[in-house]
């Protein structure tokens, strides 16, 4: 499969302002999350996706692959699907640009869930950590017992009512799509759940659109918070 990724890349963030451009160990979050998704052996071309000049130009001094998209895009899907229109491939995957763990094991994972090629949309995800699972920053996600998504919520899912300990898992920003499902996001209106848990990927559960997950034992953090970015800078620091 030809595979490429597209990282969408908004200077507008509204809890942590300008947050592509915040420094990590020296480097924007946007080109720390780029260079972690070149890692990947099994990508085409990495893209980033902007409707920012700024995120343009310090892509290009830095010689990271970036082009302008719309800026009446309402999502990171639906600025995949622009670039989707002018480069060919089997596979898009969309690394949102705030995921600065991502690993070349995730794309495997992505991979891996688009190998059957009946499937159009796919994501993944990690057992959740201890204070992922309250945490409404932290999305949790179901399956099936084929892997398919039967939902995803910022709230506690599965409840557990009679203390069983149930399994959590904690949903991570990536996802595989083919183009199909790509132009059938953009032609559907925003759903009710999407509105509701502010997840656009409910909008395709909620048209009977299935999304498939694998699991990964490596988590990853998305940085929405300063204390977000903190702890990715830690973790950061730990590891080299």
């Amino acid at each position: 499969m030809k595979a490429i990724a597209v990282i969408p890349a908004r200077l507008a963030s509204t809890r942590l302002p300008r947050k592509m451009l915040r420094e990590i160990a020296g480097k924007p979050l946007i080109g720390v999350v780029y260079e972690a998704v070149l890692a990947s052996p099994l990508l085409d071309r990495v893209i980033v996706a902007t409707d920012s000049e700024e995120i343009l130009e310090v892509c290009r001094q830095h010689g990271w692959n970036a082009e302008m998209t719309s800026a009446s895009h309402r999502s990171g899907t639906e600025r995949v699907r622009e670039v989707s229109g002018r480069v060919t491939a089997d596979i898009y995957i969309n690394v949102q640009g705030d995921e600065p763990l991502t690993r070349p094991e995730h794309i495997a994972t992505l991979l891996a869930v688009m190998k059957d090629a009946s499937v159009q949309v796919g994501t993944v995800m990690t057992p959740a950590a201890e204070e992922d699972i309250s945490n409404p920053n932290a999305v949790k996600v179901v399956t099936d017992s084929n892997g398919r998504a039967l939902y995803f919520s910022r709230a506690t899912i599965p409840f557990d009512r009679d203390g069983t300990r149930p399994r959590y898992f904690k949903h991570l920003g990536l996802y595989a799509y083919r183009k199909a499902a790509l132009d059938r996001f953009v032609a559907l209106p925003e759903s009710s759940l999407e509105k509701s848990e502010r997840l656009e990927q409910l909008r395709f559960l909620e048209n009977g659109i299935p999304i498939f997950v694998g699991e990964t034992p490596h988590d990853s953090v998305g940085v929405d918070t300063e204390e977000d970015l903190q702890r990715v800078i830690e973790i950061l620091q730990r590891v080299r």
